[in-house]
């Protein structure tokens, strides 16, 4: 049995087959887990209740079922019956929901077996993974599944390491504003940021609404897809290569590290001789449109929208008491003065009130925002658009990799898909060559287009493969 090759698709036939137990694979999982507590992946391993689970579907369970004793993880701002849900925060790290999440549920329901609860930036509010909160090995942050110097990215860090380090092949991640695709990208997995509304957001601690969603990450793009079936309902095959039209924008091939360069480049081409039209296209109105959409959403959605949350868990805490006890100093930084005091920051470190800010956000540059995509894909005909999913292969994680220049940098080619609300899938394409570190490849598609995107994923794992594990440790 060689997790390091195992798929999720593969496990469950596996499974079906007989040719391996749901406690072996349950059991090997946890071992990897424990064996790797130095990645900072997990709040909460769920030994006990995953074992008994495997047990329990190994004497007497459905092996017709489409997770049927695999092993998976979810990222710990969604709900799972009996389990801590903490958001990567301490206030509420001793919170317990009663019952699953919706997306939770449905992988439950399709038989997978939820080893734990997975790391992540505190609150989902950064893309490092630097959570000062909660830690398993000897230095803060979750660590990167190809080397513990350096970031997992973020925010659902945790399920992205998890998946990299070859601990599970599959589990759920929430996404805000790239939340499943940039720790994708650096950890070597591949991700489905599905259009807004496709998923049910109950049961998941937010940022924002008109920006949240929960995303499948997992090994392959097949792989992606499966959890997108069980979750949605929606089959998808893989699609001719040679009846897809991708469109390039120049404004989205900036700030690049040399590797990335390298590696997207040699990606198109690979693409093209599959028999993909690949085409330049502008969008050169993208930074501006998205720069007034992007944090005037989410710092003033964040208040209301968590107050709502908090309101039925039974914990008594308001978002005042909650963000006392923050403990990762960026988060803390942005909720004390911005969140709380509903304010947004302007030129000169000036303060101003948000409301007026966020309205114009969502009534006019919002929609502007829309319409460019809408008609860029129309105009063009495109399937998708393509670009580096991260300019930069990981950085070191310090509390400087937190920095607000590192967000923005790590988020400049994944937030205007989000504040736009369109599908997005995140494909490995290769390790870079001085680096040897993970490198992503993103594909946008309009808006409802998930299934389209999903099969053009599948098809490309043919084209760009797996990328190798990580060096086994010692």
């Amino acid at each position: 049995m060689d997790l390091d090759q195992l798929t999720l698709s593969q496990a469950a036939a596996d499974l079906r087959a007989g040719k391996v137990t749901s406690a072996a694979l349950t059991t090997e999982a946890l071992a990897r887990a424990k064996s790797n507590a130095d990645l900072n992946a997990f709040v909460t391993l769920d030994e006990a209740g995953a074992l008994k689970a495997a047990a329990a579907f190994d004497a007497k369970g459905d092996k017709d079922k489409q997770l049927g004793g695999v092993p998976i993880v979810i990222k710990d701002n969604i709900e799972v019956a009996g389990l801590p849900c903490s958001a990567g925060t301490p206030a509420l790290k001793d919170y317990v929901p009663k019952a699953d999440a919706p997306v939770v549920a449905k992988l439950r329901a399709a038989g997978a077996i939820i080893i734990g609860k997975t790391s992540m930036h505190e609150l989902a509010f950064g893309i490092s993974g630097y959570n000062t909160a909660f830690k398993t090995g000897p230095e803060f942050g979750v660590r990167n599944a190809y080397d513990r110097a350096l970031i997992a990215g973020g925010s659902s860090s945790g399920t992205g390491a998890a998946i990299g380090a070859r601990i599970v092949a599959g589990g759920l991640g929430t996404d805000t504003g790239g939340s499943v695709r940039v720790p994708a990208a650096l950890n070597g997995c591949s991700s489905l940021r599905p259009t807004l509304g496709r998923y049910r957001q109950a049961g998941i601690a937010p940022i924002s609404h008109t920006r949240d969603t929960a995303g499948p990450m997992a090994a392959t793009m097949a792989d992606v897809a499966l959890l997108d079936r069980v979750i949605t309902g929606d089959a998808v095959a893989p699609v001719d290569l040679k009846q897809v039209r991708i469109g390039i924008a120049k404004t989205m091939l900036t700030n690049l590290d040399a590797d990335t360069e390298v590696a997207f480049h040699a990606a198109v081409a690979q693409m093209k001789a599959q028999g993909i039209i690949v085409v330049e296209i502008e969008m050169q109105q993208l930074a501006e449109l998205n720069g007034q959409v992007s944090f005037p959403v989410a710092l003033y959605e964040a208040y209301d929208d968590l107050v709502a949350y908090l309101k039925p868990t039974g914990t008594g805490l308001s978002i005042e008491v909650l963000a006392k006890d923050i403990s990762s100093a960026d988060v803390k930084g942005t909720y004390d003065g911005l969140v709380i005091p509903r304010k947004l920051p302007g030129p000169d470190n000036s303060l101003f009130d948000a409301k007026p800010i966020y309205d114009a956000a969502i009534n006019t540059a919002r929609p502007a925002l829309q319409a460019l995509y809408s008609n860029t894909f129309a105009g063009n005909k495109l399937d998708a658009i393509a670009f580096p999913t991260t300019p930069r292969v990981a950085i070191a994680s310090t509390p400087d990799s937190s920095s607000l220049e590192n967000f923005g940098l790590f988020i400049q080619n994944t937030d205007p898909g989000s504040n736009a609300g369109i599908p997005g899938i995140q494909i490995p394409i290769a390790l870079g060559a001085t680096s040897r570190l993970p490198i992503g490849l993103e594909l946008d598609g309009p808006a409802g287009s998930d299934r389209r995107l999903l099969g053009i994923g599948m098809a490309l794992d043919a084209v760009f493969g797996r990328l190798p594990p990580p060096l086994r440790r010692s």
